[in-house]
């Protein structure tokens, strides 16, 4: 019965948030907090879902932009979750075929995110290019989930190295976003499903001493250290 409650309950919540974002960003097309503002609207669905965020922001990701920051990703819950982490001036880097999905895939695309074409390399090189010049341009943050796909339980797929590449052309640093385990963690028919922990790490400066496919092992590596420790943390809290 509670599980009956929490689709019907997250359905219309759903849709009204995203009728919301779209009067607001027709208002104000491509704004550069409009994906800060979903963020926070789409996240506020958890308390529906019975769960808790824990979101600890470094100061030092909160000033001194643009960066372009990666996040881990888990499930289609992600977009209740993870997206609380997103700051303003920030938008995400997708895939083009999100713009075709009713309601969401026209605010994703009003919202200002950059969206690429993953079948045609050539045209996709050439986004990577053209993100680099609106980052600069319009000092933007760009946020991309490095392992190109949800993970569902097999932990950190292996990163793409489209957002090093990003991050070396426009000589920005690279923020870790790490969220705890979400896989499994969310009955709906049950009240309290816990706690999820989102760490916005320090910003970090690439050097020359590593190579772009170097850069891409060593974050990946930072990353499933960061995860451990927070599955650690929230296991703790458990007891």
């Amino acid at each position: 019965m509670l599980a009956l409650l929490r689709i019907v309950s997250i359905f219309f919540y759903f849709l009204f948030i995203n009728l919301l974002l779209v009067l607001i960003c027709v208002f104000r097309p491509f704004h550069r907090d409009n994906v800060y503002l979903a963020g926070k609207l789409y996240s506020s669905t958890c308390w529906l879902l019975g769960l808790k965020i824990d979101l600890r922001i470094a100061p030092e990701a909160q000033r001194n932009g643009p960066y372009v920051f990666i996040a881990n990703h888990q499930n289609s819950f992600d977009i209740f979750t993870i997206c609380a982490a997103a700051l303003k001036g920030t938008v995400t880097v997708g895939k083009k075929s999100l713009k075709w999905i009713p309601i969401f895939g026209q605010v994703y695309w009003l919202s200002g995110n950059i969206m690429i074409d993953r079948k045609n390399s050539g045209r996709a090189l050439d986004t990577l290019k053209n993100t680099v010049r609106k980052m600069q341009k319009r000092k933007l943050s760009v946020w991309f989930f490095p392992e190109g796909t949800r993970s569902y339980g097999r932990g950190l797929l292996p990163f793409k190295s489209g957002a090093i590449r990003i991050a070396k052309i426009a000589k920005r640093p690279i923020v870790i976003v790490a969220a705890s385990n979400l896989e499994n963690k969310i009955k709906l028919n049950r009240w309290d499903n816990g706690t999820l922990i989102i760490d916005v790490g320090e910003p970090i400066d690439l050097s020359g001493e590593r190579t772009v496919k170097e850069w891409t092992e060593h974050f990946h590596t930072l990353m499933a250290e960061k995860i451990a420790q927070l599955d650690s943390e929230v296991a703790a809290g458990n007891r």
